[in-house]
């Protein structure tokens, strides 16, 4: 896929999800969460499905990242290690999934530009606000990245609530727990007014606010909207 000039909007270009990307969808994820978590999601008419966009979600388990990437219906790519990219088989399924290498050590600046570049590709690019899993799974101390790279992408933040994963697969555990897992999407935010730090901790607090609002609402109530499917594409890529 070309790359974006900075004179194109990023809400012109997004990438379609690739085959491999769509066979562990179908045959692994999507399974997993809503057959072994009961997983279930409320408000997927909210996300939209192209252009750039920062996914804002709490983190409570390593299960967060899949699950959240394809119960939302389109790609969203995750930072991971540079290592794991050089296990054989995980490296590629990772890289067809959206995966971007960040090497061991990297400054916070090169985390930044290389998120920034994928959200100019036209992913939607997911970003745990906390930076790290919280015992309790809610937002408790969060940090201003995703605002900043919203800020230096021209791109809207989606606020996603991951209901239970830290029950299930939290901190200290080695064996999940086959709790039911829900997620609820949130509204649209604008990005900041600026890259000041007075607006990006305005927009930080707003994500924090609707993230634990959400969580707050606990599990989806039974006969509410069922998970979303995983995402397709009528032109795949290889």
């Amino acid at each position: 896929m070309r790359r974006r000039r900075r004179t194109e909007p990023p809400t012109l270009l997004t990438p379609r999800p690739s085959l491999t990307y769509r066979l562990i969808s179908y045959l692994l994820v999507f399974p997993v969460f809503r057959l072994l978590f009961r997983g279930r999601t409320s408000g997927n008419g909210l996300v939209p499905m192209e252009g750039a966009l920062v996914v804002v979600a709490n983190h409570g388990s390593h299960l967060d990242p899949p699950l959240l990437g394809h119960a939302l219906g389109r790609p969203v790519a995750f930072m991971a290690k540079a290592e794991l990219f050089r296990v054989p088989l995980l490296g590629p399924i990772i890289r067809a999934c959206g995966a971007y290498p960040v090497s061991r050590g990297a400054s916070d600046r090169e985390a930044i530009r290389i998120a920034t570049d994928r959200l100019l590709e036209g992913w939607a690019t997911g970003v745990f606000i906390d930076g790290t899993r919280q015992t309790d799974g809610r937002v408790n101390q969060p940090q201003p990245g995703a605002a900043l790279l919203a800020a230096r992408a021209g791109a809207h933040l989606l606020p996603v609530a991951i209901i239970n994963s830290h029950r299930a697969l939290g901190t200290g555990q080695s064996t999940p727990r086959l709790v039911p897992i829900h997620i609820r999407i949130g509204q649209i935010i604008p990005p900041p007014a600026s890259r000041r730090r007075a607006d990006l901790l305005a927009t930080t607090a707003a994500c924090q606010e609707q993230i634990n609002a959400l969580l707050d609402q606990g599990l989806l109530a039974p006969g509410r909207e069922p998970a979303a499917l995983p995402p397709t594409s009528a032109d795949p890529d290889p």
